[in-house]
C-alpha cells in the first residue's frame, strides 16, 4: 500500500506506524490491522501480489516479509507515480503491467532487506512522528537538524541516532526524500521554472536542485517533466 496523499496510522503485529507518502507498508492475508485517521482522509494505491508473483519475486512461497512498514525513497516514489502515468495512459495489458512489476521488485526488496521493524519503543516512535510531522508541515524549525531537535526536546545526536534506527535512513536523507517529492509534484503539474522551484523549496540554488535530483533518480528535471506529463496523443492515421 502506497499513499498517494494524506495520512493514517495503521496496527498491525502490535506495532504502529504512522504512514504518509514516504511510508507505506506491505500486508499478508490474515495479518490482523487496525486503522485510525486523526489527520482526516488520504488517497491510496494498493497493489495485490498474487502468491505465484511473490513467489517469483522472492524465491519462496511462504517467505513473509520482514517487517510491515515500507520506506518509501524518491526512487519508489518514481516508481509508484510512473504505474499511476501507466495506467492514464490506457496500456494496462503491458505499459502498466511493466511498471507495476518495477514497483513491486523494489519494494519486495526494501521489505525483505531490513531485519526489524519499523518503530521499536514507544518513545522512539513518538521522537521520529514529531520529526516527521515538523518536517512534513515545512515547520521552521525544521529547516536545520540542531533548530527540529531543539524544538522536540531532544538532543540532535539522539534525534539523529534514534531516526536513522527506526527509519533505516537518516534524517538528512529523509528530509531530501520529503523535498524530492514536492519536486516531483511541481514537476508532473507542469512546472517550468526550475530557479523558482530551488528557491521554493529550500534548495541552496538551481544547479543544487538539478544535482540533487539527477543524483537520486537518475533523471534531470526536464526528463522527469516528460515522464510524468501526460502522455502525447497518437496522431490520426487515415
Amino acid at each position: 500500500m502506497l499513499v498517494r496523499s494524506g495520512r493514517f496510522r495503521r496496527r498491525a503485529d502490535g506495532v504502529d506506524a504512522d504512514l504518509d507518502s514516504t511510508v507505506g507498508y506491505v500486508g499478508v492475508p490474515g495479518q490482523e490491522e487496525c486503522f485510525a485517521h486523526p489527520a482526516g482522509g488520504d488517497v491510496c494505491t494498493s497493489v495485490r501480489v498474487a502468491p505465484r508473483l511473490w513467489a517469483d519475486v522472492v524465491g519462496d512461497p511462504d517467505r513473509r516479509p520482514a517487517c510491515s512498514a515500507l520506506y518509501v525513497d524518491a526512487a519508489l516514489d518514481l516508481a509508484h507515480r510512473r504505474c499511476l502515468s501507466a495506467a492514464a495512459g490506457g496500456d494496462v495489458d503491458y505499459a502498466l503491467a511493466e511498471q507495476v512489476l518495477v514497483l513491486v521488485r523494489h519494494a519486495v526488496d526494501r521489505v525483505a532487506a531490513r531485519p526489524r521493524p519499523l518503530a521499536s519503543a514507544a518513545d522512539d516512535r513518538r521522537l521520529v512522528a514529531a520529526a516527521r510531522e515538523a518536517i512534513a508541515s515545512g515547520d521552521a524549525a525544521s529547516g536545520a537538524l540542531f533548530s527540529l531537535a531543539e524544538s522536540i526536546g531532544v538532543s540532535p545526536f539522539r534525534l539523529s541516532r534514534v531516526f536513522s534506527r527506526e527509519m533505516g535512513v537518516s534524517i538528512t536523507r529523509y528530509r531530501n526524500r520529503v523535498r524530492l517529492g514536492r519536486v516531483l509534484d511541481r514537476l508532473a503539474g507542469g512546472e517550468v521554472g526550475l530557479a523558482v522551484l530551488a528557491v521554493d523549496l529550500g534548495f541552496a540554488d538551481q544547479a543544487h536542485l538539478c544535482r540533487t535530483v539527477r543524483r537520486e533518480l537518475g533523471y534531470t528535471p526536464t526528463a522527469l517533466r516528460r515522464l510524468l506529463g501526460p502522455a502525447p496523443e497518437e496522431p490520426l492515421t487515415s
